[in-house]
């Protein structure tokens, strides 16, 4: 009999030790939030992996017209927050407010609020389109807003150079091809 009560109580024992490890390693994993501190987005995230923290920080390309020149840059697509993978039970949690780059855990009544799986997963999926995406593809419809053509209707060609591009408007009847600045376009 007393070899039984121990086997029992080694199993229970056992049973508790893998359910403990489980939800540390992974089962009941939610999302959550962090606040980074201004411009050290790409420093928290890199801080957060060396602790082995699953982490998205989603980022797009963007494309912007300074002083008139086309340029690309990747941006956070939520500036100043990271989302991160973690089970409530995870000892991580307490080194989380103390690592470079982080503010604080983004929650309510001093409890981080999860964020819904189906959010991230939605995330992923909208980020994938938009790299597909991009500005002003060939053949889109354009508005030219300044210049000699301004008012007219065009269709984008290409880009000419980093300032310029080439655009096609019917003139007497025919299609013509055009160089306009690039900031005197605007898609339809």
């Amino acid at each position: 009999m007393l070899n039984g009560c121990r086997i029992g109580m080694l199993t229970r024992r056992f049973v508790v030790r893998i359910i403990h490890e489980a939800l540390l390693i992974g089962f009941f994993m939610k999302w959550y939030v962090l606040q980074c501190k201004l411009g050290q987005g790409d420093r928290a995230l890199m801080h957060l992996q060396n602790q082995d923290i699953p982490c998205f920080y989603p980022k797009v390309m963007v494309e912007k017209l300074h002083l008139g020149k086309r340029s690309c840059k990747l941006e956070a697509l939520f500036s100043g927050y990271i989302f991160i993978n973690l089970s409530q039970l995870n000892p991580v949690w307490s080194k989380l407010r103390s690592t470079r780059g982080v503010i604080r855990i983004v929650g309510f009544g001093g409890k981080p609020l999860p964020v819904e799986d189906e959010v991230i997963d939605h995330l992923r999926v909208s980020l994938s389109k938009v790299a597909f995406a991009g500005g002003i593809k060939i053949g889109d419809g354009v508005d030219v807003l300044e210049g000699p053509f301004a008012g007219i209707r065009a269709v984008f060609q290409c880009y000419d150079g980093d300032e310029r591009a080439i655009v096609l408007i019917e003139f007497m009847q025919q299609n013509q091809r055009i160089s306009v600045p690039i900031s005197s376009l605007k898609n339809q």
